[in-house]
């Protein structure tokens, strides 16, 4: 094969590997890989109907972003989260979002701002009627927003890998304890600071928020653990 032909060939490659490590990113994200779950390379392979090298090569760039991980001599399994390493993660996330707040509040014009306060009142009206399947798309949606008009390509890159690794970790903690109001009202303040274009004030409501979101966290397995403690006494 000639050296041109080499080179389309692993564009190609990478293509298939790109459009596959989306669609096992999308099963993972819904829950049909769960965490803990074994991927198989071969029942993939047949899905996709391809050779085993595409797979792989979605496989690492699904390990370098920190959804599955290779353990040896048995394969490649969606990565599990302990508790430690979720919070470890919110540490990282929340340095994150205050530099995004920081620097919406000195890039976002007034329709931009109006946006966001949309999602909010959309959100207050989910939360009202205590509807999550609602409430949580929105709540993405509004942290998206943020991090894509921040101006900064790599933050939110980084912040987008970190929300994929707590996905299905942390997403119902929102709901204990009246969670989704809590969490609006939150996004209220982040919003007002960004609308004031104070970046201090910006920083210190988007930092806020996400620590506030590790401690319904916490404070939602320790609920979860009385209750299995209490079964098996």
């Amino acid at each position: 094969m000639s050296a041109p032909l080499e080179n389309i060939a692993r564009i190609k490659v990478r293509s298939l590997a790109a459009l596959i490590e989306a669609e096992v990113e999308r099963m993972i994200m819904g829950g049909e890989i769960a965490p803990g779950d074994r991927v198989n390379e071969n029942q993939l392979a047949v899905r996709f109907g391809t050779s085993r090298g595409p797979i792989r090569e979605a496989l690492r760039s699904l390990e370098a972003g920190g959804l599955v991980e290779l353990k040896p001599n048995r394969g490649v399994f969606v990565r599990s989260i302990s508790l430690q390493e979720a919070c470890d993660i919110y540490a990282v996330r929340a340095a994150l979002f205050g530099l995004a707040g920081r620097l919406c509040a000195k890039r976002l014009i007034s329709g931009q701002v109006a946006e966001l306060e949309v999602l909010v009142r959309d959100m207050e009206q989910a939360a009202a009627a205590k509807d999550f399947d609602s409430y949580y798309p929105l709540n993405l949606k509004l942290h998206d927003f943020i991090m894509e008009h921040s101006g900064n390509p790599v933050l939110a890159s980084h912040y987008r890998d970190l929300v994929k690794m707590l996905h299905l970790f942390r997403a119902r903690s929102l709901v204990q304890g009246g969670g989704l109001a809590i969490s609006n009202s939150e996004h209220r303040e982040m919003v007002d600071a960004i609308s004031s274009k104070d970046g201090e004030r910006a920083h210190r409501a988007h930092f806020a928020h996400v620590m506030r979101a590790r401690e319904r966290l916490t404070h939602s397995q320790e609920i979860q653990s009385d209750i299995k403690t209490k079964k098996v006494s």
